[in-house]
């Protein structure tokens, strides 16, 4: 006899219902993706076949792009990407770490609050201005807004469904008030209309105050008083602590803002939201007037650029080489030719990862896929883990260097450098780094005792039949490259045309299926939104220093120092070297250039081979212990292998990154060389 299923607590029953929503979400954003692919891959065979570009494609495509990156935000949620910093929660007991997720949730939350009322304010004001974009299609503007407005309000359900499973209320009544809560909340929003309303002349407005009481009663009815305790000192201290620094002397503004910054990221609110957040709290209560509409004006704008487009391309290239398998018969190959030196099978690690990074654009992407093929191969056969594990972590590091490279394409659009030039610039440091990795390895394996079996040799013919493995990514390579560098595609449709040979590429080794394909999209939508979101917060955040003129005010005071060039290179250095040990580059990178590229042109440096030499700096803080990114990364997939040995087995190679650092400083034509002959 069956036993009846007890039904689930409504508080489960709304965060299974946000789920679906946030998958349905995740969905539709992956359909966008494909939508771009095809719109693109259509753009350049029109234009380069048949000589008719078209005036549409790059419009729609950054629209839907905007439309990726927000409306695969409560996906991302869901599927737990969004990025924090766990330096501090690591150490922390289970309940003070509960404790704390609770609180930074409801923080993030916050933000997202007040960013979704403000784009939804702000697109109610494009309809009735009938704003239309510039360009010849002259969109109405309020349209594609529309999907970034659909997006916060989503991603703020889903933030709402994991409180309710990390604070469950104690009755069933407090769980069903707070939704309502939140229903009566966005009505009085309504209520107020588009613009703000002060209270009694001050800095804050009704609207404002409205969503603090309202965050306030529902952080008591789901997470308890110590979380409404430990919410609304954090919010009131943040806010009274800039309303005190306004006006104030720059070097304590600029500190206030990092301080706040830094202590939001240690108690886990995710990078993008506390990015947002100090920015958003800044524009209330440190500017001369409340700006809170900058928000959505940076939400909206800081995506809008068809550049950015090329960032999901080019990570769903990479996910769709992985599940093609051909990355292991592309190691296998390399195994063959570098069999018989010394250290062979970590040369032929230092070879694949290059290759991968090619066409993934990811260091982290890069450690995963080769820690997980090569370091197991190279334990089996007798390689101490110092060796197995130091050389994949160094090979990682290739991730962002070479072309193509989404650290690139993000700085580029971010300072106004070209693309194109910083792909090429990456080449020789890119092929610097692998020759001094092998060296590195040649070294090791000849004069360590132990380190690494005598290598097997193969016949010229298992050489040559193996270079079979290699050869789809050389033609992928190529294409991509190749299209970009001849000037047929842009960046963006480079990413385009690599994400289509990868799709022909699993269909002709047979791994291709549309739930594959879908699979693919959605983890590409993830990783898209995440990484834009941190884009956005950094925007706006970028946008309070400008204001502030913490940037201007810093190179008059490094001028007015008057320090020889590569002392403050080597403190930009050290300091990039830190934070990218618990920092990952895409968000540590958005952080600091507002204050670090004003510094740097100051010097009279080019902004190309910045870009280069920034990429190497943050490299060197993911795999420079004790916090390491890409460390974790590798112990979480070496089973038992201890963090000492793989720690161990990095510094090496740390030094040799820092050497050539030092390297293309000292001569700066190895970047800029291939770029200028190129031109």
């Amino acid at each position: 006899m069956n036993m009846p299923v007890a039904p689930k607590p409504s508080g489960l029953r709304f965060a299974d219902a946000i789920d679906r929503l946030s998958m349905l979400a995740g969905l539709s954003g992956a359909v966008a993706l494909l939508l771009i692919v095809s719109f693109v891959c259509f753009e350049v065979i029109s234009r380069a076949v048949f000589n008719e570009p078209t005036v549409w494609v790059n419009e729609y495509a950054t629209y839907l792009l905007i439309g990726i990156s927000f409306v695969g935000l409560a996906y991302a949620q869901k599927e737990k990407a969004h990025i924090q910093v766990e330096l501090l929660l690591g150490y922390l007991s289970p309940s003070t770490r509960k404790m704390l997720e609770i609180v930074s949730h409801w923080i993030g939350l916050f933000f997202v609050c007040f960013t979704a009322w403000q784009m939804v304010s702000f697109n109610y004001q494009e309809y009735v201005n009938d704003t239309r974009n510039w360009g010849l299609l002259a969109t109405p503007q309020w349209v594609p807004e529309l999907s970034v407005s659909f997006g916060l309000i989503v991603f703020a359900l889903a933030i709402l469904a994991d409180l309710q499973r990390l604070s469950r209320p104690q009755t069933g009544v407090r769980t069903v008030l707070v939704p309502a809560l939140m229903a009566v909340l966005a009505v009085f929003l309504i209520f107020l209309g588009p613009y703000p309303v002060a209270v009694s002349a001050s800095a804050v407005d009704w609207g404002s105050a409205a969503i603090f009481v309202g965050f306030l009663l529902s952080v008591w009815l789901w997470s308890g008083v110590w979380a409404l305790v430990h919410f609304g000192a954090t919010i009131v201290a943040t806010a009274l602590i800039f309303f005190a620094l306004q006006g104030g002397a720059l070097p304590l503004v600029g500190i206030g803002l990092v301080v706040a910054m830094l202590f939001f990221l240690l108690i886990g609110v995710k990078i993008s939201l506390a990015l947002g957040l100090v920015g958003m709290v800044a524009l209330v209560f440190m500017l001369p007037q409340p700006q809170l509409s900058l928000l959505a004006e940076r939400s909206w704008n800081s995506l809008n650029s068809f550049t950015l487009t090329a960032i999901p391309m080019f990570v769903l290239m990479g996910g769709l080489l992985l599940r093609s398998g051909v990355t292991t018969q592309m190691f296998d190959a390399l195994l063959r030719w570098f069999g018989q030196t010394p250290g062979g099978i970590a040369h032929a690690s230092v070879g694949a990862c290059g290759i991968f990074a090619a066409v993934s654009g990811s260091s982290l992407a890069t450690a995963a896929t080769m820690g997980s093929v090569a370091c197991p191969e190279m334990i089996k056969r007798g390689y101490s883990p110092q060796l197995a594990y130091g050389v994949i972590a160094a090979g990682g590091t290739l991730g962002i260097l070479i072309p193509p490279s989404i650290a690139m394409i993000i700085y580029g659009t971010t300072v106004g450098a070209p693309i194109t030039e910083l792909f090429i610039a990456g080449i020789l440091p890119g092929i610097l780094m692998m020759v001094s990795f092998m060296a590195i390895v040649l070294l090791w394996a000849t004069f360590i005792s132990g380190a690494a079996p005598k290598g097997q040799a193969y016949s010229i013919r298992e050489k040559l039949h193996a270079l079979w493995g290699v050869l789809p990514f050389l033609l992928l390579i190529g294409a991509v490259l190749g299209s970009l560098y001849l000037g047929v595609a842009t960046p963006t449709e480079a990413g385009g045309i690599g994400a289509i040979i990868a799709i022909a590429l699993c269909i002709w080794r047979g791994k291709f299926s549309w739930k594959m394909l879908i699979e693919t999209s959605l983890e590409t939508v993830k990783v898209t939104s995440f990484l834009l979101l941190i884009v956005v917060g950094a925007s706006i955040l970028s946008w309070v220093f400008d204001v502030l003129r913490l940037p201007v005010s810093l190179v008059a005071e490094v001028q007015a120092a008057d320090f020889a060039p590569w002392i403050i290179m080597a403190v930009i250095a050290c300091i990039y070297i830190l934070l990218g040990m618990f920092i990952d580059p895409i968000s540590m990178m958005l952080m600091t250039l507002p204050v670090a590229y004003p510094i740097v042109t100051a010097l009279g440096l080019e902004p190309v081979w910045f870009g280069i030499a920034l990429v190497l700096m943050i490299e060197v803080g993911m795999i420079t212990p004790p916090v390491g990114i890409i460390l974790f990364v590798l112990r979480g997939i070496s089973g038992d292998v201890a963090m000492q040995k793989i720690v161990y087995g990095v510094l090496p190679f740390v030094g040799v990154i820092l050497i050539n650092v030092v390297v293309i400083y000292l001569f700066p034509d190895i970047v800029t060389w291939l770029p200028q002959q190129m031109q």
